[in-house]
């Protein structure tokens, strides 16, 4: 958000505010343009959870409305170990939102922030885990479509949240304009005229591949120029259109190497699948010369 962007409307909840009969606030957690996060107890589950709201000033439009629904049918459909779950969606009246699980542990994003590029024994295993969720989605008739550090939860096993764009590989097909996070959207999901009709499963390894990328090297594969995200210029906005992902660090490992540029290929139909990803990050922990630990951050090797 700019900062001359006015500040998006909020609840403004106090400490024990009820958002749904034995369902109370406890505190923000953050949000974005369309919804806001909070932490909240349940009487129900007798636990901590997570709800998602829709914010006072989208409760009664159709289009925030819809694509909470749409979100609450993921989070129905898909159970996977590696997607985060969710327990129950209120669509209707003053409070619409979705009850999710309360996940411990930092995003992908917070902790390349905090401690740089992850070791390779780190990376493996959680590559391996998210490739895995992509293929059970790809199974199941699903795509993600905002596969990015910010949407993974570090915790053993990683979480793949933030189903708030995904839908079914048959409405993904049919998708005109853009949609994702720029950096790491596909180049079908940058450009629909380009590549209509191909928006799918090879559209979330290609996100696989920029989140990889980003781990390894600290940087997107594809940084552009500063103001580039307001051009109108499809090229300028999004350099994956045209130009080659920035080299990797000299001792990224062969193997991830190729397997990271092949994930980054423009054309859908000349990437690996998310089966043949996990496989190949599951030959590469297997030849680890060390044993892994799952711990905080992730697997380490001692």
């Amino acid at each position: 958000m700019a900062a001359s962007d006015p500040k998006p409307a909020s609840w403004e909840f106090e400490p024990g505010a009820e958002i749904a009969p034995g369902r109370t606030a406890l505190k923000a957690l953050g949000g974005g343009r369309r919804y806001e996060v909070h932490l909240v107890w349940d009487d129900r589950f007798y636990a901590l959870m997570v709800a998602k709201l829709l914010r006072p000033d989208q409760v009664e439009d159709e289009r925030a409305l819809r694509e909470l629904r749409q979100e609450a049918e993921a989070l129905a459909h898909l159970t996977h170990p590696v997607i985060v779950r969710g327990f129950d969606a209120v669509l209707e009246g003053s409070h619409p939102h979705l009850l999710i699980e309360h996940l411990e542990g930092p995003t992908l994003r917070r902790l390349i922030r905090r401690g740089g590029a992850l070791p390779i024994e780190q990376l493996l295993p959680l590559a391996a885990h998210v490739a895995a969720a992509l293929h059970y989605m790809a199974n199941e008739g699903w795509v993600h479509l905002d596969v990015k550090p910010d949407n993974i939860v570090m915790g053993v096993p990683p979480r793949l949240i933030d189903l708030s764009i995904a839908r079914t590989v048959e409405r993904a097909a049919r998708l005109r304009g853009t949609i994702g996070t720029d950096a790491y959207m596909a180049p079908e999901q940058c450009d629909a005229d380009a590549f209509a009709g191909q928006v799918g499963p090879p559209s979330d390894v290609w996100g696989l591949g920029a989140t990889l990328h980003h781990a390894i090297a600290r940087e997107v594969p594809f940084p552009r120029e500063k103001g580039a995200g307001q051009s109108p210029e499809p090229e300028v906005r999004f350099p994956q259109l045209a130009e080659d992902p920035r080299p990797l660090p000299d001792d990224t490992p062969t193997p991830m190497r190729d397997l990271i540029s092949r994930s980054l290929a423009r054309r859908p139909q000349d990437r690996p699948t998310a089966a043949e990803v996990a496989r190949g990050l599951e030959t590469m922990v297997s030849e680890l010369p060390r044993k892994l630990v799952f711990g905080r951050r992730g697997a380490r090797a001692r």
